[in-house]
């Protein structure tokens, strides 16, 4: 493990920072997070979205030198970021599927000549032992690894090859790490730290909170409906804007409406052909084109600054997804909007998704029978087209091989039973399970009468008490509420009393959670308590009133079974 560096000098630091980047000062956490990685210290950086993560590797790799591996999950990114480091002079490389042979070609000259400062590479690439090796004869003075939430079991992307990641930064000679991320839970930060030997006092972190956003959700019954209410949304909002859709149908469906009604507007998902996404993202970034239609393949990454609004068509698998998402509004400090448009469908579309999402103990046996059926090893070629032949989804073997692989289990040496491979399935089932609590979260948000930012807040830091954000729909209806109250008490009038339709401790039901009791109510929320002590607060028209034969229709059942 490399030893920890001496502290750069201060001067040095403010230097880079006007010259090479022609900024003034650092932001809030970026000095703490700079600190560590100039000294070679493992740091995880928990920083919003616009809050300049990419300087934290970027000015740590001019003053210090050396190689810094940047690992991305977006090739989009990588180019964007290529691009702007050359605009500042300073000098980055590229290597992933999407670069020309002569790119490529143009990369490894300048790998082996000594002149990237920056290299940014996929987690896939980086797996690849030949293109390590290249790696390793330059030596590697900085890991850096965006989007990091990635790489945790509970994070709410999950992409295979970063479950290596860990072990391919011994291959590398285990260079100081620093992780980066937008959104990180509890659990996937030690998640992070572990895997990397982070300590406590290396996770920094400047919240979540971001005053700018105002969040707001609709409950929309019918889906022309939802349709008719999405384009009205967009014609009333002003800027350039994302609109996220869960699924390829709907991104087409939405793209179609809006483009008949002469709106400027762009198609972005993961089955159009690489050239056509570059293509809408450029026009997007450039605002030739105002709107985005996109699925969730497009937005990591994206460093647009003035998104004015983020609509949401369908809900997202969690909160995670929807902070990560609704986040890349208002990037330059101004206010945005993010509103979602929640229907009951939305909730089968994604537990649709989830459904498959996962290996199960068949994926795992099917992988090691693969590795164990011949003597000498796979390269990787052969065994990507082996894994092609087998008849179970691709994306489910994939995971079964990396998990394998984080096991020891490959090795054909290694004594594998069925318990083995049934407790590791049973880690998956566990995972599945917290991505259903995820979507019954994101359900609950949709309906909330709480505020929005506090909902968040409370899933990101709930350690800490938040107060009401003001701007959210919620806290814009309780202001009007209490305004009204009090311009009636200034006009000596009585007070308007806009009563609830539920009293404290009145049996009621929800649609997800079943039946509760009310413990507190008023015109603009109801809180129900559940049977199993969790309580929860609800729009009313997401509550109904258990009906006096309902409370006594089991009783009555019973009478007459004893009679």
């Amino acid at each position: 493990m490399p030893r920890p560096r001496s502290k750069p000098g201060i001067a040095s630091i403010q230097r880079a920072l006007r010259q090479k980047f022609h900024l003034k000062r650092l932001r809030d956490g970026q000095q703490d997070v700079i600190d560590r990685v100039m000294r070679g210290l493992p740091t995880l950086a928990v920083l919003p979205t616009g809050a300049g993560k990419s300087l934290c590797y970027q000015l740590p790799a001019v003053v210090n030198g050396g190689l810094t591996v940047v690992v991305s999950p977006l090739i989009a990114l990588m180019k964007d970021q290529c691009d702007g480091l050359a605009e500042l002079g300073i000098s980055a490389v590229q290597f992933h599927s999407g670069c020309s042979a002569a790119e490529v070609a143009a990369a490894e000259q300048a790998l082996v000549a000594d002149d990237p400062l920056i290299l940014f590479t996929t987690p896939e690439r980086l797996a690849d032992a030949d293109f390590r090796a290249r790696l390793v004869a330059r030596g590697v003075a900085l890991l850096a690894i965006d989007e990091a939430h990635c790489i945790s079991q509970w994070g709410h992307d999950f992409r295979p090859a970063f479950l290596q990641l860990g072990s391919l930064r011994g291959s590398l000679g285990g260079p100081p790490v620093l992780a980066l991320t937008a959104t990180a839970t509890q659990g996937v930060i030690d998640d992070i730290a572990e895997l990397f030997d982070i300590p406590r006092a290396g996770v920094i972190g400047t919240g979540v909170y971001r005053p700018n956003l105002h969040y707001r959700a609709e409950a929309i019954g019918r889906a022309e409906d939802k349709l008719s209410r999405l384009l009205a949304l967009v014609r009333s909002s002003e800027g350039s804007g994302l609109v996220y859709v869960a699924t390829v149908k709907a991104a087409q469906q939405v793209f179609d409406a809006l483009q008949a009604t002469g709106e400027s507007v762009g198609l972005y998902h993961g089955r159009l052909a690489a050239g056509r996404r570059h293509e809408q993202q450029d026009a997007f970034m450039a605002g030739r084109v105002r709107v985005m239609v996109a699925t969730n393949a497009f937005g990591l990454g994206v460093d647009k600054p003035d998104i004015r609004f983020v609509l949401h068509y369908q809900i997202p698998p969690g909160l995670d997804a929807y902070y990560q998402e609704s986040g890349r509004a208002g990037r330059d400090g101004l206010p945005a909007e993010c509103t979602l448009l929640f229907s009951d469908s939305d909730r089968s579309v994604q537990q649709f998704f989830l459904s498959g999402r996962y290996p199960q103990l068949q994926d795992f046996e099917a992988v090691l029978r693969l590795l164990r059926s011949r003597e000498r090893p796979w390269d990787e070629a052969e065994l990507d087209a082996a894994l092609d032949a087998i008849e179970r989804p691709r994306r489910k073997l994939d995971v079964a091989l990396n998990m394998l692989r984080q096991h020891d289990l490959v090795d054909a040496a290694a004594t594998v039973d069925t318990a083995a491979l049934v407790e590791i399935a049973e880690r998956y089932g566990g995972r599945a399970e917290s991505d259903s609590a995820a979507l019954e979260a994101m359900v609950a948000y949709a309906q909330s009468g709480r505020c929005r930012w506090q909902l968040l807040l409370a899933h990101f830091e709930p350690s800490a008490g938040h107060p009401r954000c003001g701007t959210c729909d919620n806290c814009v209806r309780l202001a009007r509420h209490e305004a009204v109250q009090a311009e009636a008490q200034d006009d000596a009038r009585p007070p308007r009393v806009e009563r609830s339709a539920f009293a404290l401790g009145q049996p009621v039901r929800t649609r997800r959670h079943g039946v509760g009791t009310v413990k507190a109510a008023d015109a603009l929320s109801v809180t129900i308590e559940f049977p199993n002590g969790a309580q929860r607060s609800f729009q009313p028209q997401f509550v109904a009133a258990v009906r006096r034969a309902e409370r006594q229709g089991p009783a009555r059942g019973a009478a007459g079974a004893a009679a």
